[in-house]
């Protein structure tokens, strides 16, 4: 089981996993360095009590360079293991369950709502991780690994980590997204975005950063390769600015931040709007994978259109 929910404020992930051994060759497998060695995503330098600092090192085919440190917060053989890591906090706790144990693993995500945009991804990681995890108590080996869009795609859905929000402004509605882009260099998506086209001040936006639901005017600013905003149009008239930002943040990753403004007098486009950037958001993820999906899916937009329509109510 894997559920992710919100406790006292903070994103945390929870996996459940029953598993055939006994708490104590499980808790071998989660506190000491060279079992973890076999299925965790990095190297892990401490010692086995309270306090005790932290290394992680990464791979070197790893998309980060430093896996960064922590400090062990609980060590309570063998039932509780828990530990922070850079901004996060990961705690083991083994259940005995028969003749075997329930593992409880959380992972409570630190970055507030930016971290949060993070636990599709974290979430397969772990599945992963904690598959890997059970093979080699099994004495069996690892699964082969995911094919990570499709299963991100899942958990992102599932999760919510697409929808988009519409707050009301002074001068009308600004609707807002943002999506974790994992820790692909700014750069990268803002070749992606731009098709390597020119992009500058008064010429028209890359088509790949328009939609057939927004027409789409001159761009206003185009600074490389972070933010690129145009005028938006309805009726052939300027009706507001749409904005991509590309951000790459160092501990949380990249990821792209998208906003329309929109005037108090189309605010019976908002459902529409909103579904039609979610779409383009998911064909964009996945574009960062190379997978290039045509033809735009009506029927998701439709489907995405009613369902804010019904939040709206």
């Amino acid at each position: 089981m894997t559920e992710f929910r919100t406790i006292a404020g903070k994103p945390v992930l929870r996996f459940e996993r029953r598993l055939r051994h006994r708490p104590g060759k499980v808790w071998r497998a989660v506190t000491d360095p060279a079992e973890l060695a076999h299925w965790f995503p990095a190297r892990v330098e401490t010692e086995a009590r309270i306090g005790a600092p932290i290394r992680f090192v990464f791979p070197g085919d790893a998309p980060v360079d430093d896996g960064g440190t922590g400090e062990v917060l609980e060590f309570d053989p063998p039932k509780v293991f828990a530990f922070t890591w850079n901004l996060d906090v990961l705690r083991f706790e083994l259940l005995p369950d028969g003749d075997g144990c329930l593992l409880v693993f959380t992972q409570t995500i630190g970055g507030g709502d930016i971290g949060r945009l993070a636990a599709g991804r974290n979430a397969i990681g772990w599945d992963t991780c904690l598959g890997a995890l059970n093979a080699r108590l099994d004495g069996a080996d690892a699964p082969p690994p995911p094919d990570w869009l499709p299963a991100m795609e899942h958990y992102i859905d599932q999760f919510g980590l697409g929808d988009g929000s519409v707050p009301e402004t002074a001068a009308g509605y600004e609707l807002r997204f943002a999506r974790d882009l994992v820790w692909k260099p700014a750069a990268e998506i803002w070749q992606l975005l731009t098709e390597d086209s020119p992009v500058e001040p008064g010429g028209p936006p890359p088509l790949r950063a328009t939609n057939g639901y927004v027409p789409a005017g001159k761009i206003v600013t185009a600074s490389a390769p972070h933010v690129l905003e145009y005028v938006w149009l309805h009726d052939g008239a300027p009706a507001g600015r749409v904005r991509f930002e590309i951000v790459a943040d160092a501990e949380l990753g990249t990821r792209i931040e998208l906003t329309q403004t929109v005037p108090f007098a189309l605010k019976h486009l908002r459902a529409e709007l909103l579904a039609a950037w979610h779409t383009h958001l998911e064909l964009f993820f996945a574009a960062t994978f190379g997978e290039i999906r045509c033809p735009w899916p009506e029927e998701r937009t439709a489907l995405l259109a009613k369902r804010y329509e019904e939040k709206a109510r």
